[in-house]
C-alpha cells in the first residue's frame, strides 16, 4: 500500500519535532518520494548519521519488499 506525503512527514516530524521537513512525490505514485530534513539536531553529525536516523524515524516503512514506502531520496543538513 502506497504512503501519502503527510504520513511521511508526520513519521519524521514525531523523531525532529522542529525540523523543515519538505516532502516532494517524485513519480505521482505514493512510492517514490523526496524529504529535505533541516534539523539543528544534525549538527556535528556526517550524513550518514543525519540519513540513518531520519530512516530509524520511518519506523520499518522502507524495510524489505513489502514496506509501504518503496523510495526516499533523502537530504538532510543543520539550518544555516
Amino acid at each position: 500500500m502506497a504512503m501519502e506525503a503527510h504520513e511521511i512527514e508526520a513519521l519524521i516530524r514525531a523523531s525532529f519535532p522542529e525540523a523543515k521537513i519538505t516532502i516532494t512525490d517524485l513519480a505521482g505514485d505514493g512510492n517514490h518520494y523526496a524529504a529535505e530534513v533541516i534539523d539543528e539536531s544534525f549538527r556535528g553529525q556526517n550524513r550518514v548519521q543525519q540519513q540513518r536516523a531520519v530512516y530509524a524515524a520511518l519506523r520499518g516503512k522502507m524495510d524489505g519488499p513489502s514496506g509501504e514506502l518503496h523510495a526516499l531520496a533523502l537530504t538532510t543538513k543543520a539550518p544555516d
